[in-house]
């Protein structure tokens, strides 16, 4: 197709969720398997946004778009209401009206099908091109829905009573003896000796090598 992706975008709103969702000090994740899929922001009519998911997941099958249109996603997360007979009950509010999410291969092909999607009123972009979501930003997303993978903890082969030394942090260098492990929470709990008193300390296990 034709369609140029420049000058199709439209304008980042203030409470676009590429500029809510984003710790400022937050840090970047890995790369990606495939960098070519990234996560966009697409505007649709108010209250439409499960439908525009429907016609857009209906519009990838049809054209046969699946290995450029990988996701769509509206964000909704769970909250708790009192109804009129005080009865707790569990509902879904969307965590950005009027936006939704898709994950992407962006080319002229994948706008094009995306962007004439009925309820569809344009990307969230920043001058003329739409622009992804940071990987912590779709991270951040994701937990707020509860749908956050747990990241794989790193550990340390080591048992109460062996010794190590700490590799990093205010007391990189110094050796220790563990006193506890947390593996719930990936800590150790270690004693080093500072003036001649033991110190605890709590340390990530990739804070630690085994000696």
């Amino acid at each position: 197709m034709d369609t140029d992706i420049a000058g199709a975008g439209e304008q980042v709103p203030a409470a676009a969720p590429g500029e809510v969702a984003a710790p400022e000090a937050a840090a970047p994740e890995a790369a990606p398997v495939d960098p070519r899929r990234q996560w966009f922001v697409i505007h649709t009519y108010s209250g439409y946004e499960n439908k525009v998911k429907t016609n857009l997941e209906k519009r990838v099958s049809s054209m046969s778009m699946e290995d450029k249109i990988f996701r769509v996603m509206v964000p909704e997360e769970e909250q708790i209401e009192l109804t009129k007979e005080g009865k707790r009950k569990t509902v879904k509010r969307k965590i950005y009206p009027g936006y939704v999410l898709v994950e992407l291969e962006l080319t002229d092909d994948s706008w094009y099908v995306v962007r004439n999607t009925p309820g569809v009123t344009g990307f969230v972009s920043s001058g003329n091109r739409p622009i992804p979501l940071r990987p912590e930003e779709v991270e951040a997303i994701l937990q707020q829905m509860g749908m956050a993978q747990e990241r794989p903890r790193p550990r340390v082969e080591v048992e109460v009573g062996h010794n190590i030394r700490v590799r990093s942090g205010a007391f990189d260098g110094f050796i220790g003896v563990i006193d506890e492990i947390d593996e719930a929470r990936g800590k150790l709990r270690v004693l080093i000796s500072m003036f001649g008193r033991e110190t605890p300390l709590e340390l990530e296990f990739n804070q630690v090598e085994k000696l």
